[in-house]
This record gives C-alpha cells, structure tokens and sequence, in this order.
C-alpha cells in the first residue's frame, strides 16, 4: 500500500528546498535565462542541501544509510518550480554519483564516491543522449571494443551538460549489443569537447557536443567491473528525476496562471470567473497532479527493489506531454502578455518543451 505521509526528514528537506526556490531561486531565474549563466551562490547553497551525499554511505564519506529515490523526486520537483536549469544544474553530479553508488565496483566506488561528499561542487558529468534522428537507450551508436586490456570508445554525444569544466565523465557506449558505462577522466587522448549548444530552452546550462575519437579507457574503468550495469534501472532513476522537474515547471507555471487570472480584471470582474480559464485551470491542476502520483508511484516501487519500468516509463510520457499542455495553456491564460519577456510563463513553456528530450539528464 502506497503511502503519502512524509518523513520528518523528508518534509524538512522539502521545506528547506521550497524556501530557497521561492526566495533565491526565482528571483534570478528571468536574469540567469537573459544571461545564459546559473548564478555560482546558487549552486553553491544547492550543494549544501547535501542531496547526493545523503544518499552516499558513511564509508565512502556520506551521511545515508540508504539510496532513496522517492526523497530525491521530492527534491526534484521542488528545485524545479524554482527554476529548471538551475535544478539540472545543481543535479548533474548525480548523473555520475547514483550509478556508481548503484553499480560501481568496490574499488570504484571506495576512488570516486568521497568526491561527491566534499564541500565544492563536483566536477562531473555523464553522455548518454547521442545526435541521432532515432535515439534508443538500448542500442546506442556510440561503440565499446576491449582490445588489449583496454575499451576503445568511438562515437559522438549530445546534450552533455558541464561538459567544458568537467573532470570526471561516465560515458555510455554499446559493447556488443548492450549499453554500458565508462568512467573517463577529461584529458584523456581522443576526447573532445565541442562548442556550447545553442538551446531554445535552459539556456542557463551550458551542455556540449562531446566526439570519442578512439578514446582509450582501462578496462577497470568499465562500470560495475565484468557485471556491468542494469541500464533499465538507471533508465528508470533517470526517467522518475525528469519526470519530477516536469511536475515542478507545470506546477509553478499553473499557480502563475491561476493568480493571475484571479487578480486580471476584464469586463468588470477577474477572467477567472469565466468558464473557459475556470475549466482550462482545473484541467491544468488535474494534469499535474496525476503526473505527480505516477511519479511517486514509480520511486516508490523503485525503492522497495521491484521492477518499475512500465511505472517509469509511462510517468516519463506523461510528463512529457504534460510539461508542454500546462505551460502552454499558462502563456494562453495571460494573453498576449504571455507572450513578452516581461512575465516568466514564456520561459516555462521553453523549458517544458525540451522534457522530452532530456533522457538521461537528470538523475535520483
């Protein structure tokens, strides 16, 4: 049986998150999307929120006792309302955190894991997503072949996010018909990192082209050692951390709309009371909660250990299309003034627009 009863832990934490987005995080939010640029006292006060070290054990330098993935949702959602580049910004070292904590060997995870639980923000990033018309998670064309003690990586990655100040890679490639990961540190021979990506939404976060020329990765580089990874659990990790931030988008551009259109007065009383933004508001809420409750669902069953990709995968479209129908109808409801700089709604329905396209960039 499912429950909706918070933690003591887990309500601290969302409180504390929800406070900073609200009076840290929005404000800056308009500013860092005209820059193109997160302000660093932004990710700086999100680090101390210790959300990936939480889930780090003491021996390797963090202060959990378990990897829950229901609290990182929670989290996601929250820091996403507040702005989401900054969100994805302030999780990508989970791209590389949670699946070594998840798959990574003794000795991989006794070298990189402490790296996470230091004071500054770490250096690191991962490459999934690849510049094909038909990506698949599951059979991608960026190749793996051990060839003398070690993997040749051959390949191109898009989307790649901190690409340029990174030190620390987990790139994802496909070795013999099966996707897995591979830790490779910047500067290695063969690595090349490409111009910034020029975004129609979050733009505050700089992710980069990333070409594997023949890139030469000792074969104890391999995550998880000769067992690999489970890519459909780190699939569905991923799937449950975007389907989280889509919630928060659509949530916060819906209470927008919903004041706004309480406090816009047309023809003598708010444009609320009319049936059309009255019913297009109630659908709107209806969307994101249910995305919310499939998403919560999904972490849930993640957490108790069983399979949860129909679960995953099904919150995942969902939030898809939802980020995109709720923010949309919030530039709708504000008329021709959603369609100027001077109000957020527009920038939401930017970021929203790219949910669908952010496999793997966000991870919990």
């Amino acid at each position: 049986m499912l429950s909706f009863e918070m933690s003591e832990e887990q309500k601290m934490l969302t409180e504390q998150i929800a406070r900073f987005a609200r009076d840290r995080m929005r404000k800056v939010a308009r500013d860092a999307d005209e820059e193109e640029k997160v302000p660093d006292e932004i990710i700086s006060t999100a680090w101390e929120f210790g959300l990936i070290p939480s889930q780090i054990p003491e021996k390797y330098g963090g202060f959990g006792d378990s990897h829950s993935i229901l609290t990182g949702v929670l989290a996601c959602e929250e820091l996403a309302w507040g702005d989401l580049s900054m969100a994805m910004y302030a999780m990508t070292p989970a791209l590389v955190a949670i699946p070594i904590l998840e798959f990574g060997t003794e000795a991989q995870k006794e070298r990189y894991l402490p790296v996470f639980c230091e004071e500054s923000f770490p250096k690191a990033t991962a490459a999934l997503l690849e510049p094909v018309i038909r990506f698949n998670p599951m059979g991608l064309q960026t190749s793996a072949t051990l060839q003398d003690g070690y993997y040749v990586l051959s390949g191109e990655k898009a989307y790649v996010p901190l690409a340029a100040d990174a030190e620390l890679f987990l790139i994802y490639a496909n070795e013999d018909g099966v996707t897995q990961g591979f830790l490779v540190e910047a500067g290695t021979e063969g690595l090349k990192i490409g111009d910034r990506e020029k975004l129609m939404g979050i733009k505050p976060l700089p992710t980069y082209r990333l070409t594997l020329d023949e890139v030469k990765v000792p074969a104890e580089n391999r995550l998880g050692g000769p067992e690999g990874i489970k890519m459909g659990r780190l699939l569905n990790c991923s799937r449950v951390a975007v389907g989280a931030m889509a919630v928060g988008v659509a949530r916060g551009a819906w209470e927008y709309a919903r004041d706004y259109a309480k406090e816009r007065v047309q023809f003598g009383e708010p444009i609320a009371h009319r049936q059309s933004i009255a019913f297009m508001l109630a659908e709107m809420a209806i969307d994101v909660d249910a995305t919310r409750l499939m998403v919560w669902e999904a972490a849930w069953k993640l957490d108790q250990g069983q399979d949860a990709t129909k679960e995953a995968y099904l919150a995942k479209m969902y939030a898809d299309q939802m980020a995109v129908t709720v923010t949309d109808r919030a530039v709708q409801i504000l008329g021709g003034y959603g369609y100027t700089r001077d109000f957020p709604v527009e920038m939401w329905l930017r970021n929203g627009r790219g949910i669908a396209t952010f496999e793997g960039l966000a991870m919990v």
